[in-house]
């Protein structure tokens, strides 16, 4: 539980504000915008440390969205220009690419997408859409990636679609954290308090985990976890996505390895 929320939004804010500063004084960030509580948040905290003009919220559908009333009164309440890109063609089209390979149904044994590759196509290709909509803007983007700590320690995001970005202002945030601070930002209750859902699978949030976000936070917290069942599948997921926290494993040879090492 954050002692003073107020103080942690405004440390956000400006250290939103020192990252554009650095890295793109004439930046846009562009940010996804789902409805839910992480992109409110997110959006907000931008929004009040670059200004509304500099904040371009891009709503994504798959088709018919059920709840995109939620993006746009998100976008509405803060104030930040929009645009509204359905994905669905794309969506299909690589659907049907995947789907009618006949190499890879010899490798794969099926004409069938897995399951989980079906869930994780989307946000791959909403990632894709956002760096797209940056390159395109006069001034250039910068993406934000919208992932709390609670969804990293458990791996409950895509790598590669909502796991990227290019700055992140709530990844030290747990749930609880980020409903805090959005509870100081002023955003429409109906959106800070949104049941968490991926917008993917049907189901809510902790249903698909198995556990609840206020059980994983105190886990977090304290090391404790009252439901032993919880517990291990917590630390399993914990265990099985690190891969998607660090970064990208590459060979250094040992011969001028100092000269090979980023600054």
């Amino acid at each position: 539980m954050l002692k003073n929320p107020r103080q942690t939004r405004d440390e956000i804010i400006a250290w939103i504000r020192k990252y554009f500063e650095e890295n793109g004084p004439s930046c846009t960030a562009v940010i996804g915008i789902s409805g839910g509580k992480d992109s409110s948040v997110a959006a907000a905290l931008c929004a009040a440390a670059l200004g509304k003009e500099r904040v371009l919220g891009v709503l994504m559908p798959n088709g018919v969205q059920s709840d995109i009333s939620d993006s746009k009164l998100l976008v509405e309440s803060i104030g930040i220009p929009h645009v509204e890109m359905n994905i669905e063609a794309g969506f299909k089209g690589m659907e049907e690419m995947l789907q009618s390979n006949r190499d890879l149904q010899k490798i794969t044994g099926t004409a069938e997408m897995a399951r989980e590759a079906r869930i994780n196509l989307a946000p791959r290709l909403r990632m894709a859409t956002l760096y797209a909509v940056g390159q395109m803007l006069p001034g250039g983007g910068r993406v934000v990636n919208t992932c709390n700590m609670s969804e990293d320690y458990v791996g409950y995001s895509t790598k590669y679609g909502d796991a990227a970005g290019d700055f992140s202002p709530l990844s030290a945030l747990m749930v609880h954290e980020v409903l805090q601070v959005g509870e100081t930002l002023g955003l429409p209750e109906k959106l800070v308090k949104k049941i968490p859902s991926d917008g993917l699978s049907g189901m809510s949030d902790e249903d698909k985990l198995g556990f609840t976000y206020a059980e994983l936070d105190h886990y977090i917290l304290t090391g404790e976890c009252e439901n032993k069942e919880h517990q291990k599948r917590i630390d399993r997921l914990h265990a099985l996505n690190l891969h998607k926290l660090r970064l990208i494993p590459r060979y250094m040879p040992e011969e001028d390895r100092e000269k090979r090492e980023f600054a």
